[in-house]
């Protein structure tokens, strides 16, 4: 009887522990068959961040009047943005790029002179680099951050490595129309006529200019000399309310650009050597194949533009540079590009190798390094002309060359005063003297 009592409390006991080993297991098996709740609020996070819901891709569209060619590859549209200016047509798109600001400006530079646009403005040496075009009635502004911006404030809080540009177009029909009506009177005979003519100089008029009185007088001489030997040829003006007037302002302070400044230096140089006809330019014939593809035969500074290529004074495809197809006749003359041009004209001679060091120790300037490679060597050439150098007329004493800052007629005057070397050059005064003594041998 014992027994059989004592083996119903094990059974018991079995079974109590048996059934709770089993409610166990079977918890243990609902909680890992149950749904992760982290990765339910992982799903909520993916959905969110799907690519339907992409601000870059999806939040704005390309305009469809954007100029194609102006469409950086590498960039991705962030912004576009209506202009605040009233009655102007156009919009401001803000991109995003992996790639850095000076690959994007090279870019750009590239586009406008191979799609043959007029450049405005060049980009300055610091902060924001901003780069103004024009083609017909199409405006384009590029505002891209210099480097050291680029690095120290970062564009977006998505990526510190990404560049943040602007490019702003605006069209302007009305200044197209007078542009293109402006430009008519400026065409050239028929091409059959022009192979008949002898290269002639470009259609200007040169006089005795009644503002000399502001210009600067260290320079005053330089230009007076220049403009009596009929070298400083200006557009005449059409203006037919002031023509007289307007014909007679050489405004020396202003700009000069490359246009002008190649009819000058082909002019001062074959004045200045008119008894010497080995030294003298020839003008190109208007039956000349262009070099330029901005500068066609047609255009009233073509003999001395091509003139200039053929004599391999200024870089072309014919001097062996493939990449300056363009001549940008328009775009305003830098420092570099003017002693670039002139010194050849007063060395007669291979230019010198040189490195920025070199230039560094013999003129002393700061920012040799902003110097364009290929105007170093006139740089260095310039300065072993000793005190005839162009660039001591030029500037005087200075510690800063400022390569790409823009030249004044009046400062492009004082290079053009003397063509040579120290000691067997030939100064405006020298060539003045030298026509009036042979006047009175002939009277």
């Amino acid at each position: 009887m014992l027994f059989d009592q004592h083996s119903a409390r094990i059974a018991i006991l079995a079974t109590t522990c048996l059934l709770s080993l089993l409610t166990s297991c079977s918890k243990e098996l609902e909680r890992s068959l149950a749904p992760d709740p982290n990765l339910e609020e992982n799903q909520d996070i993916v959905e969110e961040s799907s690519p339907n819901n992409s601000q870059i891709s999806q939040s704005e569209q390309l305009p469809q009047d954007f100029p194609s060619e102006m469409r950086y590859p590498q960039a991705q549209l962030e912004k576009v943005e209506s202009l605040k200016e009233a009655d102007t047509r156009g919009k401001l798109t803000i991109w995003l790029s992996s790639d850095p600001s000076n690959v994007i400006l090279s870019f750009y530079q590239r586009a406008f002179e191979s799609s043959n646009w007029e450049i405005i403005s060049e980009p300055p040496e610091d902060a924001e680099v901003t780069l103004v075009a024009r083609k017909q009635e199409l405006e384009v502004t590029v505002s891209i951050p210099s480097a050291s911006n680029n690095n120290s404030q970062p564009t977006t809080p998505r990526n510190q490595s990404l560049t943040e540009f602007e490019v702003k177009y605006t069209r302007n029909s009305e200044k197209a129309t007078v542009e293109q009506s402006d430009s008519k009177p400026r065409e050239s005979p028929r091409q059959s006529d022009l192979a008949k003519e002898e290269p002639q100089e470009s259609s200007t008029v040169s006089t005795d200019f009644s503002d000399f009185d502001q210009v600067p007088q260290q320079l005053r001489q330089y230009v007076e000399d220049l403009a009596a030997l009929g070298v400083l040829t200006v557009e005449a003006s059409n203006s037919e309310d002031n023509l007289d007037t307007a014909s007679t302002q050489f405004e020396p302070n202003k700009t000069v650009n490359r246009r002008e400044y190649a009819r000058w230096l082909v002019a001062a140089n074959n004045k200045l050597h008119a008894n010497n006809q080995g030294k003298q330019i020839r003008l190109a014939s208007a039956t000349a194949k262009p070099v330029f593809q901005d500068v066609p035969s047609t255009d009233p500074d073509f003999p001395s533009i091509q003139a200039l290529a053929e004599a391999g004074l200024i870089p072309s495809p014919l001097s062996g540079d493939a990449t300056a197809v363009t001549f940008r006749p328009d775009a305003p003359l830098t420092r570099e590009s003017l002693i670039l041009w002139k010194v050849p004209l007063d060395t007669r001679q291979v230019l010198p190798k040189t490195s920025v060091e070199a230039v560094e120790q013999t003129w002393g300037f700061q920012d040799t390094a902003k110097i364009d490679p290929k105007a170093l060597r006139a740089v260095l050439a310039d300065f072993q002309n000793g005190e005839s150098a162009n660039i001591r007329r030029l500037l005087g004493y200075t510690t800063l060359f400022q390569p790409k800052k823009a030249v004044t007629r009046a400062e492009t005057a004082a290079v053009l005063w003397y063509i040579g070397s120290q000691g067997e050059g030939i100064s405006a005064q020298e060539a003045q003297e030298l026509n009036s003594s042979q006047e009175k041998e002939q009277e």
